[in-house]
């Protein structure tokens, strides 16, 4: 809205001037009236909207997403056009050729829909794929070879989204990433940065240094212009053609080209064939507010509401956010889950997944009356069981709320940073290896120490396991905080710790982003926490018996709250470059 509109509606609220910051390239600022968002007591500032809003962490996609809001398009519309934008702007993990989950909360039926389309092993794979003779895992086999790609699931989730759910065309959503890619983006540091960190990596593959590098083999520096012809040329062909346009014809030809020459077994038909499915959302109370978060393959839902649910039987808001008690039992309730995740979370259209025995009360509470409150629980004492693979926190997330009440959480990924590494010849488009995600020997500690579970070894059209954890909590029935985030296995405490932060300790969005965070995992038998935890806490922490690591920045998280004065964002200042915008 206007500058003068601004200024009313700040008169209207009795809004002191001098503390509101708005978006859409308007610096001047204005404050909501409610006391918990907007206040000098606040030690961060969220970003404030009246109609709608987008948080990710690249800002020319978030620019991208909130131009579809205005034009009129709903928070679908405007969450495709995010996801094929990041394709350009972030390919380390942006991505048309990776795969994710996606929340879609409908206001006008007061439903929330779960879309998976995580990727799918070729229908050739098989439990022993990445085994040498003497059945030992080769990490390179699933981390930078043809055989570590999985069937990408993004096209065709961003489609069954636009076409159930959505209002625009295909076309006008992958409008502003066509044109990204075909006119240039001007190189961020953030951009230039990563290219060079990772050049090692991409030059194993002439395509991708053809893409990602100058003629010479230069870097990109910050401020040149990147284009990307070939991947505007694969998105128009999906303008046109919907995700016909990417799992079949000259695009689905050049892929299977890529990836068999790299020593894949991916086929046509396994692109053909790819779906993505709707499935139903987990959900548990917490406070009075209802937690929705994505159910397997995606591990993430299910512990978040676990975790929860044992720290319900707290008074968190009474001990303090961050105090070392308060640190001790959300500790300890992450050991437990995690414990859990290990031994029964898989692909549920392979495995069965006790959902409902993990999400219920009874048993969290039965799991907290063995926490001791002075004294940490060595995870050796705690339930056995096989942890998950490793999973690369180069994944991206981003919410999207419009003004009508729709509200969409999205996080996809293509695992390692730029995934492969291997661009698919005359496509631009970045390929997946997500198969790393499988357990490649189920009982065997991987290159980082972590054990594999048979729930989750690879199979034939078989989708890995996952820790990403698109989550929309809702108050009062409409949508409150709609959150998300990158960070491997840290992504499952990172959420769990925003959410904590807004209800338990009554942060705004801004605060509960910025706060520091820790993590367990079970095994390794270490509690992370980011350097600025409190020195002293960090000391009775360590007396009650944990052992203590200082971690690099946990997460990435893209948030929104929804209030009845507006609409608030912020994106994590952990990763340089997000941005969160409103109209």
């Amino acid at each position: 809205m206007g500058l003068f509109k601004h200024l009313a509606f700040a008169v209207s609220m009795a809004i002191p001037l001098t503390t509101l910051t708005l978006t859409c390239g308007t610096s001047l600022s204005v404050n909501a009236a409610e006391v918990s968002i907007y206040n000098h007591m606040a030690t961060a500032q969220p970003i404030w909207a009246e109609h709608g809003m987008v948080s990710s962490q690249e800002a020319l996609a978030t620019q991208a997403g909130v131009e579809i809001l205005k034009q009129g398009g709903n928070a679908v519309d405007a969450a495709v056009a995010v996801g094929f934008s990041l394709a350009v702007t972030l390919p380390r993990a942006g991505n048309i050729g990776g795969g994710g989950f996606m929340l879609v909360h409908l206001a006008e039926h007061n439903k929330t829909i779960a879309i998976d389309y995580r990727e799918m092993a070729p229908a050739k794979a098989h439990k022993d794929i990445f085994l040498d003779e003497q059945g030992n895992p080769v990490k390179k086999l699933s981390r930078e070879h043809g055989l570590a790609v999985g069937v990408p699931g993004t096209v065709m989730g961003m489609e069954l989204a636009l076409k159930k759910y959505g209002t625009m065309t295909m076309a006008q959503v992958t409008q502003p990433a066509i044109s990204m890619a075909k006119n240039g983006i001007v190189v961020t540091p953030d951009l230039s940065a990563s290219l060079t960190r990772l050049k090692k990596r991409l030059s194993q593959w002439p395509s991708s240094v053809e893409v990602f590098y100058k003629p010479d083999n230069s870097d990109y520096q910050q401020g040149e212009v990147l284009k990307q012809p070939a991947l505007a040329h694969s998105l128009s062909l999906i303008a046109k053609h919907g995700s016909k346009g990417f799992y079949q014809g000259e695009t689905a030809v050049k892929i299977v080209a890529a990836v068999k020459a790299a020593g894949g077994i991916m086929t046509l038909d396994d692109l053909k064939h790819y779906q993505a499915i709707e499935r139903t959302p987990v959900s548990g109370q917490y406070r009075g507010y209802t937690v929705v978060s994505m159910p397997p393959p995606s591990s993430g839902g299910v512990h978040i509401i676990e975790m929860l649910n044992m720290l319900e039987q707290y008074p968190i808001n009474q001990l303090g956010h961050n105090t070392a008690a308060t640190l001790h039992l959300m500790t300890e309730s992450m050991k437990r889950a995690y414990a859990d995740r290990s031994e029964y979370l898989g692909d549920p259209d392979f495995t069965r997944v006790p959902v409902a025995a993990l999400t219920n009360k009874d048993y969290a509470k039965n799991l907290a009356k063995n926490i001791v409150p002075n004294k940490t629980t060595p995870s050796s004492e705690i339930k056995p069981g096989n942890l998950a693979p490793y999973e690369s926190d180069q994944t991206t997330h981003y919410s999207v709320v419009d003004k009508w009440g729709n509200a969409v959480s999205n996080t996809y990924t293509l695992n390692f940073s730029y995934g492969s590494g291997l661009v698919a010849k005359g496509t631009g488009i970045l390929l997946n290896n997500e198969m790393d995600d499988f357990s490649a020997k189920p009982g065997t500690p991987n290159g980082f120490g972590l054990i594999g579970g048979e729930a989750n070894a690879v199979e034939g059209k078989k989708r890995p396991l996952s820790s990403m954890s698109p989550t929309i909590v809702m108050k009062d029935g409409k949508p409150y905080i709609v959150t998300g985030s990158p960070g491997g296995s840290r992504i499952i405490t990172t959420t769990l710790q925003v959410i904590m932060n807004v209800i338990d300790h009554n942060f705004n969005i801004a605060e509960a982003t910025n706060a520091a965070r820790i993590h367990h995992q079970w095994l390794p038998d270490v509690l992370q926490m980011e350097h600025t935890v409190n020195g002293d806490t960090r000391k009775l922490l360590e007396a009650k018996g944990h052992q203590i690591n200082t971690s690099r920045a946990m997460g990435s998280t893209q948030s929104i709250m929804v209030t009845e004065q507006g609409v608030f964002g912020a994106s994590d200042p952990r990763r340089s470059g997000s941005a969160t915008l409103g109209y």
